[in-house]
């Protein structure tokens, strides 16, 4: 099954999400704070277009590392080849809310740093949300499947540098706009790739982690020593 859509609305952000990416914790925000999330996320709404698209391949183990069916692409390191134990099949999948917020942040950057700064917390909300979205379209699309939750490229041990290879595949440049830059890191920036595993029969529970959360390389709990509550 092969879906591509630029179909996915999003009508309101979570802003306690935005609030943890910032650093607040528990803490709640102050009038200014919650007037200046309320200007941003309307920004970003504007701004963002979701587009995405999903193709799902027969796998196979080998020594070398899960080898997709029908392309040259092989996903290697421990940690998917244990997040796919036990899965027949993968949905790889690409989501983008395009090139718009890059440009926002961009201007907002030069004027405005404290507006850049939450708008930018607010996007990455945006695109995490767009990605749940297409899991459950994707739940709901194969119902025969039981499924994982997503796993990033780049995070554990998968490496990064088969992002261009993994777009290659699902020809996310033409179909969504989505490319990979000469440092593997995506353009336009809020973007997501991600695998999902499929099994015919029941997963083992999977607790989610830092491996697999989008925001991995620029998180601020992280950078403290912590992590959130994902």
């Amino acid at each position: 099954m092969n879906k591509l859509s630029v179909g996915i609305k999003l009508e309101h952000l979570d802003y306690s999400e935005a609030l943890r990416y910032l650093g607040y914790g528990g803490a709640a925000p102050d009038e200014k704070t919650k007037a200046l999330l309320s200007e941003c996320e309307e920004l970003v709404l504007q701004a963002a277009s979701v587009r995405y698209v999903y193709k799902i391949f027969d796998i196979s183990f080998s020594q070398a590392g899960i080898k997709v069916a029908d392309t040259s692409l092989c996903l290697t390191g421990q940690a998917i080849r244990e997040h796919l134990q036990d899965c027949g099949r993968a949905a790889l999948m690409a989501v983008t809310i395009s090139a718009g917020i890059d440009r926002l942040l961009r201007v907002l950057q030069l004027k405005d740093m404290a507006k850049a700064v939450v708008a930018d917390s607010l996007a990455s909300v945006a695109v995490e949300q767009a990605c749940d979205k297409v899991e459950k379209e994707l739940q709901e699309a194969c119902p025969q499947y039981y499924q994982t939750f997503r796993f990033g490229l780049g995070y554990g041990d998968l490496p990064i540098r088969l992002q261009a290879d993994f777009l290659r595949v699902l020809e996310a440049p033409k179909r969504i706009g989505l490319e990979a830059n000469s440092s593997s890191m995506l353009v336009p920036g809020k973007s997501v790739t991600a695998v999902v595993g499929l099994s015919d029969a029941p997963l083992a529970a999977r607790q989610r982690g830092c491996q697999t959360c989008s925001l991995k390389g620029g998180c601020k709990f992280r950078e403290k020593g912590g992590r959130c509550n994902g």
